[in-house]
């Protein structure tokens, strides 16, 4: 039976990179390899057409003979059990190594880790978080060990090569038609054995130690907000990159304002009579004190809003305000002459109560109406 196209086989153009061939075969190789078609001859059959096409087509000696001449250029080292099946291990690893953890192909070195992030929790209190501010931090990580340089191994002596592995960090298994890789399981991973550890890190490579770091908290930061600092995480192994150490805020409650994104709120308390004939009075601001003009006849829950007297955004030009609820006040421990003129002036509100209080003559009228209604 004559061999169909190599191209056709993995539905290629002829212009199709390497990376592209290898995807392609990878799909074929996902849809037909025996494992997952134990019982049909004709996937098993598709699967060994793809692998010899892969096998061709990335080779660029064997591609370009292909290319001119044919079947026929290659005949000698194409199919399973010519010389590409002495490779086919590595093949295979190469294009599923990304699916079970390979290492990056072929002949691998020693394996490297980034370190971990961290993370730090920093209290603010609102004004800080407001304006922004500069403070020391005190983080405990994982540090090279000055002692052995991160090696591990004693001073004087160095980490000798792993003889399961090969120093690669990965050894492969092969499983049928698939070669799996994974870490070894007697480095792990590393590439690397120490017979004599060094004493200060026990031959880990790494010791634990404080730095005291400064952050810059921009304006506006609030809480659930993070700045990260890179590289300032663990030190990582192998000569591996430093993991990131995220700051994470957390604005305390402040005695006067409430946050609510870029806008503050506060509550102002008004005495009875203030609130009655309007008047003026100072309120608190992040930026010191202003006026706030109470107009005659304020009642309980009016907002005043203050522009410009919140927080300005982290990300942004703009800046909230300042929102002051009134609540009026009751006056307390009063004296027997100050509730004789409180008395005289609830007789002389009484006889024309729907203007002086319009909302409790409304209240006392939907009351009548909703008994009445009962009634019925």
């Amino acid at each position: 039976m004559s061999k169909r196209d190599y191209y056709a086989v993995l539905e290629l153009e002829k212009s199709a990179s390497k990376a592209e061939i290898k995807k392609a075969f990878k799909r074929k190789a996902m849809k037909f390899h025996p494992d997952r078609n134990p019982d049909s001859k004709d996937a098993e059959e598709k699967f060994k057409e793809a692998k010899e096409a892969h096998d061709i087509l990335t080779d660029d000696q064997k591609r370009s003979a292909y290319d001119q001449f044919g079947h026929a250029g290659v005949d000698g080292s194409a199919g399973m059990g010519g010389a590409g099946a002495s490779n086919f291990s590595d093949v295979f690893g190469d294009v599923f190594g990304d699916i079970f953890g390979g290492g990056g192909g072929r002949g691998g070195g020693q394996q490297v880790f980034r370190g971990s992030d961290l993370r730090y929790n920093l209290e603010l209190e609102l004004e800080d978080a407001v304006k922004g501010t500069e403070v020391k931090i005190r983080v405990p990580t994982q540090v090279s060990c000055t002692t052995c340089g991160g090696s591990g191994a004693k001073k004087g002596t160095k980490p000798t090569t792993c003889t399961t592995c090969g120093g690669h960090g990965q050894v492969r298994m092969q499983q049928g038609f698939f070669s799996l890789q994974q870490t070894c399981p007697r480095c792990h991973g590393n590439g690397k054995m120490i017979s004599d550890p060094c004493g200060k890190c026990n031959g880990h490579g790494r010791t634990e130690k404080h730095k005291t770091l400064s952050v810059k908290v921009p304006p506006g930061v609030d809480t659930g907000d993070r700045i990260r600092l890179s590289g300032e995480g663990e030190a990582g192994e192998n000569g591996g990159p430093s993991g990131d150490l995220y700051v994470h805020m957390n604005v305390r409650p402040h005695k006067i304002f409430e946050r609510d994104g870029v806008d503050l709120h506060c509550e102002v308390p008004v005495s009875f009579v203030a609130a009655s004939l309007g008047g003026e009075l100072e309120v608190p601001t992040l930026d010191g004190r202003v006026k706030l003009k109470i107009p005659p006849e304020t009642q309980t829950g009016k907002s005043f809003r203050l522009r410009s007297k919140g927080v300005k955004a982290v990300r942004g030009s703009g800046v909230g305000d300042l929102i002051c609820r009134i609540t009026i006040e009751t006056p307390v421990n009063l004296t027997n002459e100050q509730k004789d003129i409180l008395k005289q002036l609830e007789s002389s509100l009484k006889g024309d109560s729907v203007n002086h209080s319009p909302q409790a003559s409304s209240w006392v009228d939907g009351v009548k109406k909703f008994f009445k209604d009962m009634k019925n």
